[in-house]
């Protein structure tokens, strides 16, 4: 993977891009105390990085002979960027996607003109199935999501962008699932500035390269588990793997939880709208995963294609993990006016009820009691905690949930 590789690819995709300049954040500079900018390409075409890559290996091909039908599997964004090179350079797309593939990824990719097939239960299932489509088809080519020298160089480009934007980055944040990203940022920018240094990042529930990385070997998951579904990778590829092993600094993790309150922060503090895997790479940051104090550091946000129905949850996890909502359950007198009692309370410490549940049914309760579960919006850790000392006063035994 040489400068040129990467250099060429950005020839090709001059007048295909959205050119969107990394951005500062003043919020965020505080925040983890460095001087940090964001590579958004949450708001590229077709709403990630991939179509990079995609359009890349496509391009390329058609240098060289007609192609005719194009085969991808993806949990989304590659399916996207793939579906969308392809109407773009007239050549018929069929896109392989996992089952529980977000509805507003699948509908885009439709959108763009590809065929879908949902097939398995991850991005592995379905690239298996979609090699069994290639091999039966003698005039299909596979464009694979993150495994190829011309995706990977297709990537690569979001690197050389980021140096004519930030051309004094000490540090390069990027989110890893096969790799293709990651491989293709690393390689660019040890070639150019080997000063500057990058690292991956994944989540706890898929990390067969922080696991590949750290053992010097390519190592296969048995299973992943996160909410970010456009890292959620069984199997690295063993080309990105060497280019990583060779040129990035290092990897880390980010729980859920963490990614969740990432895209939060994004929300109120930047209007940015960030999938889970594209919110990765700020995660790392602000929970001090790496050691970037002082440094200009550049996350990555590699993509924005997050189903509508799945923000709230998102929301939701995000405000918990920041104490702005808090659950808990009590037992009350099960007589008039003891619930306007408890919610007074709750009034007077000014937190709000958003949800509660009255049960008067569960088996270990009194004949003349019935249990409350509550769920409370507050300010913060702090006013949290004064309202539960405040109802633990009153005689009220709180369980938090």
């Amino acid at each position: 993977m040489t400068v040129k590789n990467i250099e060429t690819a950005a020839v090709r995709l001059a007048g295909v891009l959205h050119r969107n300049p990394v951005c500062s954040s003043n919020t965020f500079s505080e925040m983890c105390g460095a001087e940090l900018y964001l590579k958004c390409e949450n708001q590229q075409k077709t709403g990630s990085f991939k179509v990079r890559g995609a359009y890349n290996k496509i391009s390329a091909l058609m240098e060289k002979e007609k192609v005719n039908t194009v085969i991808a599997s993806s949990a989304g964004n590659h399916a996207q960027g793939v579906a969308y090179a392809a109407k773009r350079l007239n050549v018929k797309s069929v896109i392989v996607m996992p089952r529980a593939t977000p509805i507003a990824k699948i509908a885009a990719t439709e959108g763009y003109g590809a065929e879908v097939m949902l097939y398995g239960d991850c991005y592995d299932d379905a690239y298996q199935k979609a090699m069994e489509l290639k091999n039966g088809m003698d005039d299909a080519v596979f464009v694979h999501p993150f495994d190829d020298p011309d995706v990977i160089a297709g990537q690569g480009t979001v690197a050389l962008e980021i140096f004519r934007d930030v051309p004094a980055a000490d540090v390069i944040v990027v989110p890893a699932g096969g790799g293709g990203l990651l491989a293709g940022v690393s390689s660019y920018v040890k070639q150019i500035n080997p000063r500057v240094k990058v690292y991956g990042v994944q989540a706890e529930g898929a990390d067969a390269i922080v696991k590949s990385f750290n053992s010097k070997k390519r190592v296969v998951s048995d299973r992943v588990l996160t909410i970010a579904d456009g890292i959620a990778v069984k199997a690295p590829g063993s080309l990105t793997m060497e280019l990583i092993g060779k040129f990035a600094d290092g990897m880390v993790t980010v729980n859920d939880a963490q990614i969740a309150e990432a895209i939060l922060l994004l929300l109120e503090r930047s209007k940015q709208i960030v999938e889970p895997a594209g919110a990765a790479s700020l995660a790392a940051v602000l929970n001090g995963k790496l050691d970037v104090a002082g440094k200009r550091v550049v996350c990555v946000l590699s993509g924005g294609n997050i189903d509508v129905s799945f923000i709230h949850k998102i929301v939701e996890k995000g405000l918990i993990k920041r104490g702005r909502q808090i659950k808990f359950r009590t037992v009350l007198p099960d007589v008039p006016g003891s619930l306007e009692r408890f919610s007074g309370i709750i009034a007077k410490e000014n937190a709000n009820i958003i949800m509660i549940q009255y049960d008067r049914l569960q088996a270990d309760l009194q004949l003349n009691e019935a249990i409350l579960h509550v769920a409370c919006e507050v300010a913060g850790d702090a006013h949290g905690r004064a309202l539960i000392t405040r109802l633990a006063e009153e005689n009220y035994n709180i369980i938090l949930e």
